[in-house]
């Protein structure tokens, strides 16, 4: 087997038909479609055994409710593949997908291939995502500094082909990382130091258009921050600003929401002083205001990107 494509599934009734629809027309010869109904309570998970029914390249697991990490684990300890591609169920891949990535990453012998994806908007709107690299990367460092900071824009787990080997042991991220697990799951493989081969193809359709009421807790911050810093230990001091750099911005999402006591409670008390260098002027400031000045300086600094844009 080549290729065995992962789709956690956790009540996504209304669109994993047409996600597994999409996954089965790829021009390919030779892969799985792996689904992993993480406990639905609407219907989900009859609509894969439906779905399996009808086409043996797929197989459905179902599992109780653990989570999406726990999913895409169940997903690769079953994966006959050589390779694994991951595949939200609110998501498609775009026509001939699974062979241009497949080609690519036979062709480089990369570990790792990503590609670029297509952003369906809340208005229907598509958009491109931007050619940030090309072709083989042999520092990872600045992909490592754009997940930690928050300011990747190309993709993390979805839209990307990788060698199974590399990915089994990065699937641990406890289940209270209800936000942000697919990035510690990348900068898991990272940290491995992989042959990463990027390519200007749109292989992906990312939907936008996909309620999310989740809202990370001060709990969840601490935790995450510790995980994420376990992870950046070996090279701590390449990666330490950058680690700031994401804590003050978590601290503005929970001043937004007018969270102010979370500067005594706990970011007074980690984040260095003085700053490190590299953290921007703009977050500089937010940081060093009073919170409730600080949420009006990030309000006034996103309504304006707002109008920009």
């Amino acid at each position: 087997m080549k290729i065995s494509v992962i789709i956690p599934v956790y009540n996504k009734a209304e669109y994993v038909g047409a996600c597994l629809e999409n996954t089965l027309q790829q021009d390919f010869d030779d892969f799985e479609v792996i689904c992993v109904n993480d406990g639905s309570t609407d219907g989900s998970g009859e609509i894969c055994d439906q779905w399996a029914a009808k086409d043996n390249r797929i197989k459905v697991f179902h599992t109780e409710n653990g989570g999406v990490t726990a999913a895409r684990r169940k997903g690769v300890e079953q994966a006959k593949g050589k390779y694994i591609v991951f595949v939200d169920a609110d998501d498609q891949l775009l026509p001939k997908a699974i062979k241009t990535l497949y080609n690519a990453i036979e062709q480089t012998q990369a570990d790792e291939v990503i590609g670029r994806f297509v952003l369906l908007e809340q208005d229907g709107t598509k958009k491109e995502s931007p050619l940030l690299y090309n072709g083989n990367i042999t520092d990872q460092t600045p992909l490592i500094t754009a997940i930690i900071s928050n300011k990747n824009m190309f993709p993390i787990l979805w839209g990307l082909i990788c060698r199974k080997e590399i990915v089994e042991d990065c699937l641990d991220t406890p289940r209270e990382i209800i936000e942000g697990e697919d990035l510690m799951m990348q900068l898991k493989i990272l940290m491995k130091h992989p042959h990463v081969h990027f390519i200007s193809d749109c292989v992906y359709l990312y939907n936008e258009d996909i309620p999310n009421n989740r809202k990370r807790s001060l709990g969840h911050e601490i935790l995450y921050d510790k995980l994420l810093k376990e992870i950046l230990a070996p090279e701590w001091e390449k990666y330490s600003s950058a680690y700031v750099f994401h804590q003050i911005k978590q601290y503005e999402e929970l001043i937004i929401r007018r969270v102010y006591s979370v500067r005594k409670t706990y970011y007074k008390k980690v984040i260095p002083s003085p700053l490190p260098k590299g953290i921007p002027l703009f977050r500089r400031l937010v940081w060093f205001l009073p919170p409730f000045l600080g949420r009006m300086l990030v309000w006034l600094y996103r309504k304006t990107i707002n109008i920009l844009l």
